[in-house]
């Protein structure tokens, strides 16, 4: 709807221009909507369940198999920063991590080894990701997933802060020739305990900020991925996605975010087709050059859509170039060299590849989804309600 796109336009705009010009919280639904979200909030809190224990420790290298015999090649190193759903919150096994999933497909690509290193923490907001970098620096990491908003939006921190430490933390791992896929804010306004209206509030609230969030990252240098489907109507429709407290992804609700990332993390290291970006006549079908905040807007309510920076570097990057890449099947991660825990094997993913539809979810519920996944339990929890 042009109109609900232009609107939230608007919003993304004043919220990363506040966090420009060091503005403070910036108030998107007034004193009153925002009492209305912390009481309404506190009962969603008693009704998500609790996880124990911590999400399974998957970092290590990935594709073994294509280590050359005295080769000197070292791995790509792949940084995971953010909250819990990129810590892996939600699954038994480091293999059904996201991380692990990105590393393994990021390997059979690339048709190399990938390191995967993690620093990600169970409840972390946008003001930790500084501390994550620098703890991700000193790995030289080549490629820096970010997955972070979610307890930005349930713990009510400003918007205009929260956008400028993400920018912040993209222009720190890109100095340093680290290439950064930052997963926008879900959709939290489709979890199962969440009711009217704090349902409406909640989606509103997430969605602004993932268009902020947009924002800050192209402008930073980085390209993001909207992650509306990591908690969206694909979900809610098909309870097997969540974990047992209806709040974070299961072992399937993770490959199917990681399905719809694996492209963009292979384009940002020089790994897709060069012919599926804009050429001399414009961008192929299915994508667009808009102004930034116009794409901003349009990729938070498209679950899947990549938005990336046109035209020269440096300066003002005022459009970008918004576009849904063709989903590719995940490989087996099996048991990645130098994991502590040594997580047992499951099952392939399915192989192939999908288009993803208008929202960027596969046509048909399940297509391409990777093999069905046991019952996943929790893991970690900072707090109930915590990503």
């Amino acid at each position: 709807m042009p109109g609900a796109t232009q609107s939230r336009a608007r919003v993304a705009r004043r919220i990363a221009t506040a966090a420009a010009y060091g503005g403070g919280g910036l108030g998107l639904l007034g004193v009153g909507l925002v009492g209305l979200l912390l009481t309404e909030s506190k009962l969603a809190v008693r009704a998500v369940g609790i996880l124990d224990g911590d999400p399974p420790k998957a970092d290590g290298v990935y594709g073994e198999a294509f280590a050359e015999p005295g080769g000197d090649v070292p791995p790509l190193t792949l940084a995971f920063l953010g909250d819990s759903t990129a810590a892996g919150l939600g699954v038994l096994r480091g293999r059904e991590t996201p991380g692990a999933l990105l590393a393994a497909g990021l390997a059979s690509v690339a048709e190399r080894r990938v390191r995967l290193l993690n620093v990600a923490k169970s409840g972390a907001r946008s003001a930790d990701l500084a501390r994550q970098a620098e703890l991700a620096l000193p790995h030289r990491p080549d490629l820096a997933v970010i997955m972070v908003g979610a307890n930005d939006v349930t713990r009510h921190s400003p918007a205009a802060q929260c956008v400028r430490q993400l920018g912040e933390a993209v222009e720190m791992l890109q100095a340093s020739g680290c290439q950064v896929v930052v997963g926008t804010c879900p959709d939290l306004g489709t979890i199962k305990p969440v009711r009217p209206p704090l349902r409406w509030v909640a989606r509103r609230l997430s969605r602004q900020l993932a268009a902020a969030q947009t924002i800050a990252v192209v402008q930073a240098g980085g390209r993001t991925v909207s992650l509306g489907s990591l908690l969206g109507p694909e979900f809610a429709a098909r309870p097997e996605m969540f974990a047992s407290d209806r709040y974070h992804p299961s072992a399937q609700g993770y490959a199917t975010a990681a399905m719809a990332m694996l492209p963009s993390l292979c384009a940002a290291v020089d790994l897709w087709p060069v012919e599926d970006g804009p050429g001399e006549d414009g961008p192929v079908e299915g994508e667009a050059v808009l102004p930034v905040a116009i794409a901003a807007a349009a990729a938070a309510g498209q679950s899947g859509a990549e938005v990336e920076a046109v035209g020269p570097d440096g300066g003002a990057r005022r459009w970008a170039l918004i576009r849904h890449r063709l989903r590719l099947g995940l490989p087996d991660p099996g048991t990645p060299a130098g994991a502590p825990d040594g997580p047992e094997r499951g099952r392939p993913g399915q192989a192939g590849a999908e288009r993803g539809g208008p929202d960027g979810r596969a046509d048909r519920p399940g297509a391409g989804l990777p093999g069905e996944a046991g019952p996943a339990s929790a893991n970690s929890h900072a707090g109930a309600g915590d990503a």
